[in-house]
C-alpha cells in the first residue's frame, strides 16, 4: 500500500507573482455602450454612450461575479453628487456592508466638509480612507482604475494611486462587517439619486498568483499554458472553453466540446490547479451524503457541478461541486453497488473545504497506482482512498457538466 500525504506543492502555489504583465492584460467590456444587457438593477438609464444614475437610482449589479480582476472606467460627477463602486457583492443585502463600497464622491463640495476621511472619494467606506486633492473639476470626466486581487484591493484616479489596501489587516480591524472578508462577487454602482455618469467600463480577469519558480523546482510542468488551449484536444471550432490572462473558462453553455481531455496520457502524478465557480446554477433537490458514503433524505442547492476525470476514465472523477459533502469526492465509486462499503467511505470527503461561491480553490490530487489523495484548500478531503479497476495509464480531463467554471494554474508532477 501506497500512502500519499505531502501538501508541499499547494505551499509552493501560495507565493509568487502573477503571470501576466499589465501591458498584456486583456480587458472586455462591462458595459456595451447601448443599453443595460448583463446588469440589473433600478434607477439608471443609458444616455450617448454611458450609464446614468437619475434621481431614482439605487443600485445597479452585474449579472456576473469576479473575484481577481482589474477594472477601468471614467465617471462625471455633478455638484455635490455620490454613488459608489460595490465590490465583492454577494447578491443580497445592503452592498456596502455584505460586500464593499469604494466611494465615488464630490470631495470638493462644501455640504461634505465634515465627512468621516473614509466617505471621501476613493475610500472603502466605513474601512479605509483614500488620498485626496486628485479629482478633475466637477463636469469633467476621471479615469478610475481598481485592481482586486485576492486580499489587495489598488484604487488609481486620474493616474494616481489615491488607496491600496489589505483586506485582511482590514477584517482583522473591523471582524463586524461581513464584506471585508469576501473574495468575490457582483460589481455595481451604489447610487443616492444624484447624477452620476459611467463610460468605458472594461474588465480584465486575473487568476490567483502562483510562483512558478517554485513549482518547476519541485519537478512540476504546467500542462495549461495560461494563453492558449495547447496541449489539450480541442477544434478550431471549440467556444465554449476559451482562454483569457491565464484563465480556461467554460461558460456554462452547450459546445462542441463539453469536456476537455489532455493530449498526453499520465499514470502517477500529483496535480495541482485552481478553480472557481463563475456563473450561476440552479436550484435542484439532491441527495444528502453521509460520512460514509450512503445518501440519507435530500436538500435544495443551487447546484454547480464539475469535475476532474483520472486517466482516461469517467468513473474515476474527483468531482467539484456543492453538494453536502463538497468537492473531492469520487461519485463513480462511491454510488457503484459492487464496491466494498469501506470504498465507498474512503472516497467520500471528510470534510468540506470549498470557499464560498465565486472565490477561487486550490486542489492538489495524487493518484499513485489505484491509491487517490485529495486535497482542497490545504486540507485532506480523501486520504489514500481506493479506486478499484482504475485504468493504469490515462489522459487529464476537465469536465463541464453545466455550470460555468474558470481554471488556472494547472501542473502536474509524473511520479515515476
Amino acid at each position: 500500500m501506497k500512502t500519499i500525504t505531502s501538501l508541499a506543492p499547494v505551499a509552493a502555489l501560495v507565493c509568487g507573482a502573477s503571470l501576466f504583465a499589465a501591458e498584456e492584460l486583456v480587458l472586455r467590456p462591462l458595459f456595451n455602450g447601448t443599453d443595460l444587457s448583463g446588469w440589473k438593477g433600478e434607477g439608471y438609464v443609458v444616455e450617448d454612450g454611458t450609464i446614468v444614475c437619475t434621481p431614482q437610482g439605487k443600485n445597479l449589479m452585474t449579472e456576473e461575479t469576479f473575484a481577481n480582476y482589474v477594472l477601468d472606467m471614467e465617471f462625471k460627477l455633478t455638484p455635490g453628487s455620490n454613488n459608489g463602486l460595490g465590490i465583492h457583492y454577494p447578491g443580497t443585502g445592503n452592498p456596502a456592508f455584505t460586500g464593499m463600497e469604494v466611494q465615488i464622491l464630490d470631495s470638493t463640495h462644501p455640504k461634505y466638509a465634515d465627512l468621516k476621511d473614509y466617505q471621501f472619494h476613493g475610500g472603502l467606506y466605513t474601512l479605509a480612507a483614500a488620498k485626496q486633492g486628485f479629482l478633475k473639476p466637477v463636469g469633467e470626466w476621471n479615469q478610475q482604475r481598481v485592481t482586486v486581487m485576492g486580499p489587495t484591493v489598488k484604487v488609481e484616479l486620474n493616474d494616481q494611486i489615491i488607496l491600496r489596501a489589505n483586506l485582511d489587516d482590514l477584517a482583522a480591524r473591523h471582524p463586524e462587517h461581513e464584506g471585508v472578508k469576501r473574495r468575490s462577487g457582483h460589481i455595481g454602482f451604489l447610487g443616492h439619486g444624484d447624477r452620476v455618469a459611467f463610460r468605458k467600463i472594461h474588465i480584465g480577469e486575473l487568476p490567483p498568483i502562483a510562483n512558478e519558480a517554485g513549482v518547476k523546482a519541485a519537478g512540476y510542468t504546467r500542462i495549461f499554458d495560461g494563453k492558449s488551449l495547447q496541449g489539450w484536444k480541442h477544434t478550431p471550432e471549440t467556444r465554449n472553453w476559451y482562454v483569457t490572462n491565464g484563465i480556461l473558462k467554460h461558460d456554462g453553455k452547450p459546445g462542441p466540446i463539453q469536456d476537455l481531455w489532455t493530449e498526453k496520457s499520465y499514470k502517477d502524478f500529483t496535480l495541482v490547479f485552481d478553480w472557481r465557480w463563475s456563473g450561476r446554477g440552479p436550484v435542484k433537490s439532491q441527495p444528502i451524503v453521509q460520512a460514509d458514503g450512503t445518501q440519507q433524505g435530500a436538500a435544495e442547492i443551487e447546484e454547480f457541478d464539475s469535475g476532474i476525470y483520472l486517466r482516461g476514465n469517467t468513473k474515476s472523477q474527483v468531482n467539484l461541486w456543492n453538494w453536502n459533502v463538497g468537492s473531492g469526492e469520487v461519485y463513480g465509486y462511491r454510488t457503484d453497488p459492487k464496491m466494498p462499503a469501506e470504498v465507498k467511505a474512503a472516497v467520500t470527503p471528510k470534510v468540506r473545504a470549498d470557499l464560498p461561491y465565486g472565490e477561487w480553490n486550490r486542489t492538489m490530487i495524487t493518484l499513485v497506482g489505484d491509491r487517490l489523495t485529495v486535497s482542497l484548500n490545504g486540507r485532506v478531503v480523501i486520504n489514500n482512498a481506493q479506486l478499484p479497476g482504475i485504468p493504469a495509464e490515462g489522459p487529464v480531463g476537465l469536465q463541464h457538466h453545466g455550470s460555468a467554471i474558470d481554471f488556472a494554474n494547472i501542473w502536474i508532477l509524473e511520479r515515476k
